[in-house]
């Protein structure tokens, strides 16, 4: 009898503790639809007229590549 307690006691928790998840899932999801996202940011761009990289670049490349220029 007391093992049957007992279970029935965990499987209560279980539910429970999986219905609190959800009830704050949805409401994390409403307040990410409530907020706004898609604000425009300024455009970031380097100029198109740089030529030569930098030796912070260039050392870089060369992490990543394994090569030297």
């Amino acid at each position: 009898m007391e093992t049957l307690i007992t279970v029935a006691a965990i499987v209560l928790l279980i539910a429970l503790g999986t219905r609190l998840i959800h009830r704050l899932s949805a409401q994390h999801d409403a307040r990410i639809a409530a907020h706004r996202f898609s604000d425009p940011y300024p455009a970031v761009f380097r100029p198109s007229g740089r030529s030569d990289p930098t030796p912070a670049e260039q050392a870089s490349r060369r992490r990543l590549t394994g090569t030297w220029p």
